[in-house]
């Protein structure tokens, strides 16, 4: 059996005078650029948009809200020094917690064994026990020590005290918080840092960089990218869990808010005034945390992540209509007409 070819099937084909595989503006200038299309996703929008409008009618339309009591006592006196105290109380245990757990944190990563096995004890122990009852704890402690010393242990006392007279009911809420936080904090912050490369530290004691110097200069900033965002969540964490002190009748915010509606019988517009007093303060911690996450990524990205009103123009420019020049329609690739005279 034979095989014939025509002469036009095997004669080479003839040049066009332009690159194979690329396309001239020329070409381009005929093509309509147009937008996906996403039907689904319009939808999904529409549907979540009046879900929302339903839900803002009934805040505004529901008279159990009662909103009249809540405009009376959102910026009331009480409320304002409540709502200073828990973010006092916040400073106080974010402050005493992540000092403990730096260190804590040191423990765990040192290589004697008594601190490793001391250190995991205290992360076990204050991670187990539910922090209401570690503040009840704190808060009855003089029952069970009446006086503390200072001495020589297990031998004379050169002073004592007595703990009701140190320890009250804040110190109390203070102590707990910030003990219960750096349980915590050490594994937040022994977490950032053994995500750092090993290499990182050879190189550095390569060189002959001081060991301090190593941790402060080349560790830190690289384990910082890690620890803030899960030690930024702890300290909202944090902070909405001070309502717990309620039971050593501390006048934190939701204290306070008990103590109006258990006057007034207004409960809805009281807990209402405690949501939002949360609500705003929250968002002015994870404003802050974006603004430091974005400046220690400065290491990790030569362009800084854009912020939120970056972004907002950003997706106000992609709304309006493309006015594109052809050579802007021109593809990663593609090039333009070529000079005369310039090789192929």
């Amino acid at each position: 059996m034979t095989v014939t070819t025509t002469a036009a099937a095997s004669a080479p084909a003839k040049p066009t005078g332009r690159p194979v595989g690329r396309l001239d503006v020329d070409t381009l200038e005929g093509l309509r650029t147009v937008r996906a299309r996403h039907p689904w996703r319009w939808a999904a929008g529409a549907v979540a948009l009046v879900v929302l409008v339903q839900f803002a009618h009934g805040l505004l339309t529901n008279p159990g809200w009662d909103w009249a009591t809540f405009r009376l006592y959102f910026s009331a006196d009480t409320i304002l020094r409540a709502v200073g105290r828990t973010l006092e109380l916040t400073v106080y245990g974010t402050v005493l917690g992540f000092l403990l757990g730096a260190v804590v944190a040191a423990m765990r990563l040192s290589s004697s064994v008594i601190l490793q096995s001391i250190a995991w004890a205290y992360v076990w122990a204050f991670r187990s026990i539910p922090l209401i009852v570690q503040l009840v704890f704190w808060f009855n402690l003089s029952y069970l020590y009446k006086r503390f010393g200072i001495g020589i242990p297990f031998g004379p006392t050169f002073a004592d005290f007595e703990t009701i007279g140190v320890l009250g009911a804040l110190g109390a809420a203070v102590l707990g918080l910030g003990l219960h936080q750096a349980a915590f904090a050490a594994e937040i912050i022994r977490g950032g840092i053994i995500s750092v490369d090993a290499g990182q530290r050879e190189a550095a004691a390569a060189l002959g960089v001081p060991r301090w110097r190593q941790a402060w200069r080349i560790v830190l900033p690289q384990a910082m990218r890690g620890i803030l965002p899960a030690a930024a969540n702890e300290v909202i964490s944090l902070f909405k869990g001070t309502s717990v002190v309620y039971v050593m009748a501390i006048g934190e915010l939701f204290y306070q808010v008990q103590v109006v509606y258990g006057r007034t019988g207004r409960v809805v517009p009281l807990l209402m005034v405690a949501t939002v007093w949360y609500v705003l303060l929250t968002t002015v911690l994870s404003i802050g945390q974006y603004y430091v996450e974005r400046y220690f990524a400065r290491g990790a990205e030569r362009t800084p992540p854009p912020t939120p009103l970056q972004r907002v123009r950003a997706f106000a420019r992609s709304l309006r209509p493309a006015d594109r020049t052809p050579a802007d329609r021109t593809p990663a690739g593609a090039a333009g007409p070529k000079a005369s005279g310039g090789r192929s």
